[in-house]
């Protein structure tokens, strides 16, 4: 496959940590909200689907959001990719257990539970079960970069509803998501904000101690574990002043992938800190946009085994 490594300037401006988003704006669209993906399962185990008011005559490909906060709060209700819906996507946004309540991999059984429980149920909501994306931010960028390259690894796929069907996603979209949690702490800069390996930060919570007291732990919630040629192809966004996860964190990501033959756009966002207004630019939507149209409406992009079944 062919490999693209670049970095493209979107913005020169100095930014804020955070950006308030609007409220998602649903005129033209069918929403179903909180629909369970496991059955009696935990209150987070569910999911909100975007379908257009006016049925398609024809499946439609999905893209599927993964919210941020370090694994610890957020929720699925605002999905930033919305606007697909105007570019004949479906969107499902994916709420799952946060790390107080239930501790690595109940993040990954979770997600890939609501990859399966869309594609068994593609036929009943009208959507393409072989043209799957995933994306996410922060906390979810690192759930989505997981999904695309641990798909139907069978010891991460946990017992939760549908195991006949696969968790394979075709195209995955990663804004600043951690990779290595290992390395994290070294990675940062003098002006980071977090301490990555206390025992009190976002990773350790996630683990359930100390980062680096939990090393095996840690490398199964790395993406970088799972990596093979049958991955999908990846769109990586990541600020170069981003301090709260590492640039590196990324630049790891992308090069394993771009080292095992998979295609990867990485773009860096010169001045861009985490969760800045530069990932929802006009122009950082047109390159999403263009990215999973490729990959997942082309005629010739059919999935390399049947997805409903493993």
């Amino acid at each position: 496959m062919l490999s693209l490594f670049s970095a493209v300037l979107l913005s020169g401006s100095v930014l804020c940590v955070s950006t308030a988003q609007p409220g998602p704006q649903t005129t033209g669209m069918k929403v179903e909200r909180n629909v369970p993906y496991v059955e009696k399962g935990h209150p987070n185990q569910v999911l909100d689907l975007f379908l257009p008011e006016k049925p398609s005559d024809k499946p439609l490909p999905l893209m599927i959001w993964i919210h941020g906060g370090a694994w610890m709060g957020g929720n699925q209700a605002n999905p930033p990719v919305l606007y697909l819906m105007k570019k004949g996507f479906a969107v499902a946004s994916i709420q799952y257990r946060m790390s107080g309540d239930a501790q690595w991999p109940a993040q990954a059984h979770d997600c890939k539970a609501a990859i399966r429980f869309l594609r068994a149920n593609a036929e009943k909501y009208n959507l393409d079960p072989n043209h799957f994306g995933v994306g996410g931010d922060s906390a979810g960028g690192h759930l989505a970069a997981f999904v695309g390259t641990s798909g139907d690894v069978k010891e991460m796929e946990g017992d939760l509803g549908h195991p006949d069907v696969s968790s394979r996603v075709q195209a995955a979209v990663d804004w600043f998501g951690p990779t290595d949690l290992l390395l994290m702490g070294q990675q940062s800069g003098p002006n980071s904000v977090e301490q990555h390996d206390d025992a009190n930060s976002p990773e350790s919570r996630l683990l359930g101690g100390p980062v680096q007291e939990k090393r095996d732990l840690a490398k199964t919630a790395n993406p970088l574990t799972y990596i093979d040629k049958s991955d999908p192809p990846f769109l990586i966004m990541h600020g170069d002043n981003d301090q709260i996860v590492p640039l590196a964190q990324s630049v790891i990501l992308a090069k394993a992938l771009i080292d095992a033959g998979v295609e990867v756009t990485m773009q860096t966002i010169p001045g861009a800190m985490h969760e800045g207004p530069e990932f929802h630019t006009p122009e950082s939507q047109r390159l999403i946009e263009e990215f999973l149209s490729r990959k997942l409406k082309a005629a010739d992009n059919q999935a390399e085994k049947p997805a409903v079944q493993k």
